[in-house]
C-alpha cells in the first residue's frame, strides 16, 4: 500500500467530473464511468489512451506515491497533514491549459506559480519523514542513468527525481501517445477541457490518496482543507 499527497478539485468541481468522465473512472469513488462520445475517437482508443492516468485518477502530485517508514502509522500521517493544511492559505492557480510534455498530455499552468511550487517543496520536506526509503529496485525503476545530476541527487535525498527545482506540477490526462495520434488526441481534449478551464482553478485542500493494493487504482482517501484543522474522510 502506497499513499501520495496531491492537490484535485473538490468531488463537485466541474473540473472533477469533466475528467472523471474522460479518464474513466471517479477518483473519490473509484467508480468506473462511461467514456463521452466524441468524434474520431472510439471508446477503445480512448480507454488505451487513458489506461495509465486512469490507474492514478485526476491529481497533481505534491508528494509522490511512497511506502509508509516502519515508524509511523496512517493516523500519524493524517494528523500531521491536517494540522499542517490548517496552516496555509487557498490560493489560485490562474489557470490551467492542455498542455504536452513529451509524449504525454496533462493539464498544466499557462505560466508558473510560484504559490504551487513553494506548497510542493513544504509538503516534500514536512513529509519526508514518513516515507520508506527506496528499494533497489525502486531506484531502478527512476531509470538514475537517464537522470541529470540535480535529479539524481533528488532522487536519493528525497525519493523522487522531480522535487525542489525540477518540480513542475501538472495533472495527467494521457498515457504516452505516438505522434501520428497526436493532433487527434490534442484536439478531443481541448474540446473536452477548454470549456472548464477558462477561469481560475482555487487551491483550497490538499488530498490525501492510497493506493488501493499493490499496483491497485489510487483513490482521494481524504480531503483536507487549507485553513482549517479538520479533514473531510471520502466515503
Amino acid at each position: 500500500m502506497r499513499y501520495a499527497i496531491c492537490f484535485t478539485p473538490s468531488a463537485s468541481d466541474p473540473l472533477s467530473h469533466v475528467a472523471a468522465n474522460w479518464l474513466g473512472r471517479n477518483v473519490f469513488s473509484g467508480e468506473m464511468v462511461e467514456p463521452p462520445a466524441i468524434r474520431g475517437l472510439g471508446i477503445h482508443e480512448i480507454a488505451f489512451h487513458t489506461a495509465v492516468p486512469r490507474r492514478y485518477g485526476f491529481h497533481g502530485v505534491l508528494k509522490a506515491p511512497f511506502h509508509l517508514s516502519p515508524n509511523v502509522s496512517e493516523p500519524q500521517l493524517l494528523r500531521d497533514l491536517m494540522r499542517f493544511c490548517g496552516t496555509l492559505s487557498p490560493f489560485r492557480i490562474p489557470r490551467l491549459e492542455v498542455a504536452r510534455l513529451g509524449t504525454f498530455y496533462s493539464l498544466s499552468p499557462i505560466r508558473p506559480c510560484d504559490q504551487l511550487h513553494h506548497l510542493s517543496c513544504a509538503i516534500v520536506q514536512e513529509f519526508d519523514r514518513f516515507r520508506a526509503p527506496l528499494s533497489e529496485a525502486d531506484i531502478e525503476r527512476s531509470d538514475p542513468d537517464g537522470l541529470s545530476a540535480a535529479q539524481f541527487a533528488n532522487l536519493h535525498r528525497w525519493g523522487n527525481p522531480y522535487v525542489m527545482d525540477e518540480f513542475r506540477f501538472h495533472m495527467p490526462v494521457t498515457g504516452p501517445v505516438n505522434a501520428v495520434d497526436m493532433p487527434r488526441i490534442e484536439q478531443a481534449l481541448r474540446s473536452i477541457f477548454d470549456p472548464v478551464l477558462v477561469e481560475p482553478v482555487t487551491v483550497s485542500n490538499v488530498a490525501l490518496m492510497i493506493e488501493e493494493g499493490a499496483g491497485g487504482p489510487f483513490r482521494v482517501h481524504s480531503l483536507h482543507p487549507m485553513g482549517r484543522v479538520s479533514a473531510r474522510k471520502i466515503a
